[in-house]
């Protein structure tokens, strides 16, 4: 086995890792709902438990450009995207 390959654990990180990550390089703060939108954007497996609205007519907030574009920095940072 290639020493650079990376094992599936290892190329995941928990939400609370990225929410760590955005805050300490950009200041803000993000929301697990913002992540799995974002997971889901970029085609990741954010299992079917997350975020299902709770009536068929609920509204969730999405999520602002400005902390897409640093929550995409984050999966990018762990190798993720």
């Amino acid at each position: 086995m290639d020493e650079l390959d990376l094992t599936a654990a290892e190329k995941k990180a928990t939400y609370q890792e990225i929410k760590d990550y955005v805050s300490a390089h950009s200041g803000l703060k993000v929301s697990s709902l913002y992540i799995s939108q974002i997971k889901r954007k970029c085609g990741l497996d954010v299992g079917d438990s997350y975020n299902k609205p709770k009536s068929e007519d609920a509204k969730q907030p999405q999520c602002p450009p400005e902390k897409e574009e640093v929550i995409k920095e984050a999966l990018r940072h762990f190798w993720m995207i």
